[in-house]
This record gives structure tokens, sequence and C-alpha cells, in this order.
């Protein structure tokens, strides 16, 4: 209607607020498409196009405006559809000034509280992420911040942790962190490359240096130059293979198979190992110096049993990774409440890369959009005891007790969720007591 577009208009002007105003939705179209509108305020029955349908155009194309609805007395019935659509209030004709501020006071509040909504989940997802590293465990942020600090010079770096930590990834992080890029990442598995072919496969050999040297070879290092060559499973490399490992660190030179050349290269070496080098050390396994050359700075990636609370941010990521893959493009699948708990409740032998693999599998093989227990695999739902527990025979019996007092707290709190009083009591302990040993075991939701 003219008399009310023209006089809701000057009325809302008047109430400081800038204006646009539409004799139909054609021009309402072109209005949103160049300007940034924060609230729409529509009549329901219009001649050229419906109220409810511009609603839906509103809410597809520009879900964070607000709409609100001006109806007859006689299409309430309507409007409450409306609502059910998205529209965030309704007035009925005639339109009352006080009524309209109030709607409108209202509306603009929960439009800044999405806002502010949405700029804190922003700033915790940045918290939660790093690159393509995703934890909000308080041991994952130092890892974080150690990356931020590390990742500008060229130090050699030692990655510790068992199989399946994402060692690699950390890394690669490193890498795409420094200034070094855009020049080649070389990644090499120790343990996957036969020890007689290692030392040509890091350093490269000349034709006829050995029975099938038909060609010379570039090795790892100088395809790494300038760039940085991450060595997996360092653990592996042979006596022989450290002494030269050791001259590369410390002099960046190295001659390759079969030749007296000598090669300068220029790059940064990170090293990484799910074994105790240390105690390999003692044990004459390994090269104390060439130990504490690559042990610069280290970074110990924690198990993710002893991060549960970055499974659910992790299984979140792996579903809307393996959704895009496998649904063609449908929305993304999501975890039913019992299956989360189950995914919390189990102690991850394989660590990250099995869950993933898990997620996957669960997203391939589930009929529907929500995942339960029954798409997980059968050593997740049902899981041994004992290979759960994870204590190894050469643990201390102290560092055996704690981690398996540490389990019993871990499941009695998932038990009650997460109550403390309710948990401490079926402990059989007191409130200060649970909340002194979470402290202890650094436990958190």
């Amino acid at each position: 209607d003219k008399i009310i577009l023209d006089s809701l208009s000057e009325f809302l002007e008047m109430e400081g607020h800038r204006v646009f105003s539409a004799e139909n939705v054609k021009q309402a179209k072109t209005i949103l498409e160049n300007n940034n509108i924060e609230i729409v305020i529509s009549d329901l029955n219009m001649p050229d196009y419906s109220g409810m349908e511009f609603l839906r155009f509103i809410k597809a194309n520009y879900p964070q405006i607000t709409a609100i609805i001006i109806t007859a007395y006689g299409s309430i019935d309507s409007a409450v559809e409306a609502m059910k659509l998205g529209a965030y209030d309704y007035l009925t004709k005639p339109i009352i000034d006080d009524e309209l501020k109030m709607t409108l006071n209202r509306a603009l509040k929960q439009q800044a509280l999405q806002a502010e909504n949405i700029a804190l989940k922003e700033k915790l997802k940045s918290q939660q992420q790093f690159g393509k590293l995703i934890g909000r465990d308080p041991r994952m942020q130092k890892i974080f911040e150690l990356i931020r600090v590390v990742a500008s010079t060229s130090t050699n770096i030692l990655i510790t942790g068992e199989s399946g930590t994402g060692k690699s990834l950390i890394a690669r992080e490193i890498h795409q962190q420094s200034p070094r890029k855009d020049n080649p990442f070389i990644e090499v598995s120790c343990g996957a490359i036969p020890e007689t072919l290692l030392e040509s496969e890091l350093f490269g050999h000349t034709k006829g240096s050995f029975t099938g040297a038909h060609t010379d070879k570039q090795g790892k290092f100088l395809a790494a130059n300038k760039g940085t060559i991450f060595l997996d499973e360092i653990d592996s490399a042979s006596p022989a293979l450290q002494v030269k490992l050791l001259r590369v660190l410390q002099e960046r030179q190295f001659e390759p198979v079969g030749t007296n050349k000598t090669i300068s290269v220029d790059v940064r070496v990170i090293v990484a190992t799910n074994k105790n080098l240390k105690k390999l050390v003692e044990q004459e396994k390994f090269r104390q110096d060439l130990y504490y050359r690559i042990n610069v700075v280290s970074i110990n990636l924690p198990p993710l049993r002893d991060r549960p609370g970055d499974i659910p941010l992790l299984a979140e990521h792996f579903l809307e990774k393996y959704s895009k893959i496998h649904c063609n493009g449908k929305n993304k699948k999501r975890l039913s409440e019992q299956t989360l708990k189950i995914l919390m409740r189990y102690n991850w032998p394989g660590n990250v890369r099995e869950l993933e693999n898990a997620i996957e599998r669960a997203v391939v093989l589930s009929p529907s959009d929500i995942i339960v227990p029954q798409d997980l695999p059968e050593e997740i739902l049902n899981p041994i005891e004992s290979k759960n527990e994870l204590i190894s025979s050469e643990m201390p019996l102290a560092q055996a007790l704690l981690k398996v007092e540490k389990n019993i707290i871990l499941n009695a709190l998932e038990r009650n969720n997460w109550n403390k009083q309710k948990t401490a009591k079926a402990l059989g302990i007191s409130r200060t007591s649970l909340f002194r040993k979470m402290r202890d075991f650094d436990i958190h939701r």
C-alpha cells in the first residue's frame, strides 16, 4: 500500500534509520543486491509476488537479514506460517508506531547478538585451528605457539609422538609458516626404504656406483634445496647413515654415493620418530651427537586419548571433509549423541589417523544423514579392555597406576555427564579431591 509505504518510511527516517522503499518485489531485489540491508519490512499479500515467496528468497540469498511481516487480521495464520519460514515477527494493520519501534528495536538487538555470536565463534575457531592443525587442548595450543616462534628460523626440529598423532602434518605446517613455504617440502619415510637404498635415496648416486645404478640420480637433500626436508622414522637410520646425516646437519654438505664431489645445500631439517630416542642413545643404538644435533627444538605430540576434548572438533572436521567427498555435495552428515559418547570413551590406539578412518567409513556406510553407533567399526563399539589401557610392559609401576587412575576418573565423569558432585560420590572421594586430581591429570571437558 503506497500510503503505508510512505508513512512507514518517513517515520523510520525520523527515528534515525536509513530507509529504502520499494513499491514491488522487483525493486526490492535491486535494493538488496546493491545495498547492505539489515532489516526487511514486507507486506504479506502483494499483487505481483507472494510475501511467502519473497521471504523464501531472502532466507535463501540473504540469511543475515531479519524479516518482519505486515499482515491483515484475517491472515494471521499465514503470518505464523511465515515465522516458521524464518520471519522474525509480524505486525497487524493498522500499524501502531510504538509497536513498530518495539519490534524493530528487538530485531536490531537480536542482530547484534547474532553478529557477536558469529564473531565469537570465528574467534574460537581461529584459536582451535592453526593452518590445517586442529585442537583446543592446552598442549596443542602450546604446540601452535611454538610453531609460530620456530617457523621463521632454520633450526633443526625433532617431532616425537605415537603413530597417527600427526607428525607429518606438524612438519608441513612449520614449512607453510616459514619463509621457505614457496620452495620444496620433501618427505622421506626412512622406515619404508630398504637400508641399502636409503643413503642413495637421501644423497643421490652416480651411474655405476652400485648394481642397478644405471643413471645418475639426484637425492632428496638436493631436491629440498632452499626448502624443507622431513625425515620420518629417523630411528631406523643405520650407524653409517647417521654419520652422514650428522655431517649434513653440521655443515650442510654431503657427497652422493659413488663420488667424492661435495654438494652444499641450504635446507631446513625436521625429523620425527615414534620411539624414545634418548633410550636408544643409552642402548648405543643411536648416536648421541646426532641426537643432540637434531633435538635443538623438540615438539612432543600428545596421543588422542590424552586430549579427549579435541575428539568432537576433529570428528566434526572429518565429517565435513568426507561429506563433501562422498555425499555428492549434499548436506553434511552429523553424529548422534550416543555415537559421540562412544567416540569420546574409546582410547584411540591409532590416534587421529584411526579417528579419521572411522569417520570416513561411517560417512560412506551410513544410509542416513545421522551417523549412529552401528556405523562405527566393531573394535570401537566393543573395545578390548587390555588393549585400551595401553600400558606398556616397560612402563614403571607408578606411571601405570596413574594412567589407570586417570582413565577411571575420565570414565566416571563421562558416565555422570561431567557432573562433579555425582562423579565424586560415585568414586567415593570429595569434590575437592576430584578437582585436585582433574588438575593434576590435566583433565578438561
